[in-house]
C-alpha cells in the first residue's frame, strides 16, 4: 500500500503543488513584513526565500525520477474551478509531463542558484528586499507558467513573469534610463501579451475550456491538435505573436539590450536564461497547433533566423560585456524558435537548457570580466589581438563598412518603428483626444476648444 501511494497519482500531485506553493509560500513570507513597514533582516529574507526554491527544486527533481521511471505518464492536478458558465469553464490545473518537469528542474534550480548569489552580490543595497519580494514573485510565476495544465494557469503565471521583469530592469529607479528601459519593456509585453490572452479566447470558444487536456490529444512531444483547423491557424499566430515579443524577436528587439539596466542577478536568470525562453516554452507546450497551421511554423522560423542573423551583426559591436551578452542571447532565441518552427521539439529544449545555463554563468561572471581578460592577456604575454572573421573579410570593404553603421545604430529598428508605428498612432491619438475635446465644448456651448480641434487636426 505504502509502495503504491509512493508511485501513485497523489504523490505526483503533491510534489507539483510543492513546486508552485513553496516559492509562493516564500513571496508571502518576504513581502508581509514589508508591507507593514517591518522588514526582515537581510540573512532572514536570503534564507526564506532560498528555502523555498530549495524545497521546490528538490520536489521538481524527485518528480522527474519517479516520473521518469513510470515512463513519463502525463499526471493532471485539478485544483479548482474559476467559473463555470453552460458549457464553459475555467479550471485551475497544473501538469506534469515530459516537457514540464526538466523544464521546472533547471528553471528551479537557475533561481536558487540566483538567490544564493544576490544575498551577498546587493549586501546592504537599499532595495534588497524589494529584489527578493520580485525574485520570489518571479520564481512563482515561473513554475507556474511551466506547470500550467490550461492557457489560463499559464497566462496568470505569463502575467506574473512580466510584472516581475518589468519592475526589477526599473530597481535602479532613480536612474532615468533603467525607468525609460522598464517602460519600454513593459509597454512591449503589454502588446505582444494581447496575443496570448486573444488565443485563450479562441480556444475557450471552440471547445468550452482552456485546458490543454480538451485542446491536445495525446502526450507531449507527439501530441495532436483536436480543435478545428480554422480555430488551430488563429490561435497559432496569436501565440507567435506573444512570443516573439517575450524573447525579444523581431519587430520586438529594442527591449532587450535595455533590460541590462536592471541588477546582474536579475538580467541573468530573466533575459539571459529564464525570462526570455518563456516564448519558446509557450510554443513547445503548444506545438501541436504549429503542426496544424504550416503559415505560422515558417513565419517562425523567418523571424527567428532573421532575428538571430540581426542580432549576431549588431553584438559583434557592442562596446558593453552585458550589450553583447543580450545579443548573444536574442541571436539563440532566434535559433530557438526557428527550431520550434521546423517541427522540431526535444532538440529546442535541450537547446533552450543548455543556453540558459551558459548565458546565466557568463552574465553572473560579468562584473568580473575584467578581471579575466587582465588575467589572460598577461598568460598570452599581451593583450589578445582583435581578428575578424573569414566570412567577413570576403566582403568588399565598402559593404562591410555599411553593416558595420548599421550595426551601431542598432539595425536603424528603433528609428523604423518610431517613424513608420509610433508616429501615425500617436498622431490618430492626438487627432482623438482633439476630437473629444471639440465636442465637450460644443456641448458646453464653448467654440473656442472646437476651433483648437480643427487646428490640431490639420496639424496631425
Amino acid at each position: 500500500m505504502m509502495l503504491a501511494l509512493l508511485t501513485g497519482h497523489d504523490l505526483a500531485a503533491g510534489l507539483v503543488v510543492a513546486q508552485v506553493a513553496t516559492p509562493l509560500a516564500a513571496l508571502a513570507a518576504v513581502s508581509l513584513p514589508g508591507i507593514v513597514g517591518r522588514p526582515l533582516s537581510e540573512r532572514l529574507t536570503t534564507g526564506l526565500v532560498g528555502t523555498g526554491f530549495g524545497v521546490a527544486f528538490l520536489a521538481a527533481i524527485v518528480s522527474l525520477a519517479v516520473s521518469g521511471l513510470r515512463g513519463f505518464p502525463v499526471e493532471v492536478v485539478h485544483l479548482g474551478t474559476l467559473f463555470s458558465v453552460g458549457h464553459h469553464a475555467a479550471t485551475v490545473e497544473l501538469v506534469a509531463d515530459a516537457l514540464s518537469l526538466p523544464y521546472v528542474c533547471f528553471s528551479t534550480g537557475l533561481c536558487s542558484l540566483v538567490a544564493a548569489f544576490a544575498g551577498r552580490y546587493l549586501h546592504r543595497e537599499p532595495g534588497f528586499h524589494r529584489f527578493f519580494t520580485l525574485l520570489a514573485l518571479f520564481g512563482f510565476g515561473m513554475n507556474l507558467l511551466v506547470l500550467a495544465g490550461s492557457i489560463d494557469v499559464l497566462f496568470a503565471g505569463w502575467e506574473c513573469v512580466g510584472i516581475s521583469s518589468t519592475l526589477l530592469i526599473g530597481f535602479f529607479h532613480e536612474r532615468r534610463t533603467a525607468v525609460d528601459a522598464a517602460l519600454r519593456a513593459f509597454i512591449t509585453y503589454r502588446i505582444c501579451d494581447v496575443g496570448l490572452l486573444a488565443a485563450g479566447v479562441v480556444l475557450h470558444e471552440a471547445v468550452g475550456s482552456g485546458d490543454f487536456a480538451r485542446v491536445f490529444a495525446g502526450s507531449w512531444p507527439t501530441a495532436s491538435c483536436l480543435v478545428p483547423a480554422a480555430t488551430a491557424r488563429v490561435a497559432a499566430l496569436l501565440l507567435v505573436f506573444a512570443a516573439l515579443g517575450k524573447s525579444g524577436q523581431i519587430p520586438f528587439t529594442g527591449w532587450l539590450p535595455r533590460a541590462m539596466e536592471g541588477p546582474t542577478p536579475s538580467s541573468a536568470i530573466f533575459y539571459g536564461a529564464l525570462s526570455i525562453h518563456a516564448g519558446a516554452y509557450l510554443l513547445l507546450r503548444c506545438s501541436p497547433l504549429l503542426d496544424a497551421t504550416p503559415t505560422a511554423a515558417w513565419l517562425l522560423v523567418a523571424v527567428g533566423l532573421a532575428t538571430a542573423v540581426q542580432a549576431a551583426i549588431i553584438g559583434s559591436v557592442q562596446t558593453d560585456l552585458k550589450g553583447m551578452l543580450a545579443y548573444a542571447s536574442m541571436t539563440q532565441a532566434g535559433l530557438i524558435l526557428a527550431e520550434i518552427g521546423l517541427g522540431w521539439r526535444v532538440i529546442p529544449l535541450v537547446h533552450v537548457i543548455s543556453h540558459a545555463i551558459l548565458r546565466s554563468l557568463q552574465i553572473l561572471r560579468s562584473p568580473s570580466a575584467l578581471h579575466d581578460r587582465h588575467e589572460l592577456a598577461a598568460a598570452l604575454g599581451g593583450p589578445p589581438g582583435r581578428s575578424d572573421g573569414p566570412l567577413i573579410r570576403l566582403l568588399p570593404a565598402g559593404l562591410r563598412t555599411a553593416i558595420y553603421r548599421t550595426a551601431l545604430d542598432r539595425g536603424f529598428e528603433d528609428a523604423l518603428i518610431g517613424r513608420f508605428i509610433l508616429a501615425p498612432v500617436l498622431g490618430l491619438l492626438r487627432t482623438a483626444a482633439a476630437f473629444e475635446r471639440s465636442i465637450v465644448a460644443r456641448l458646453g456651448g464653448s467654440h473656442d476648444v472646437a476651433d483648437e480641434w480643427h487646428r490640431d487636426r490639420g496639424a496631425a
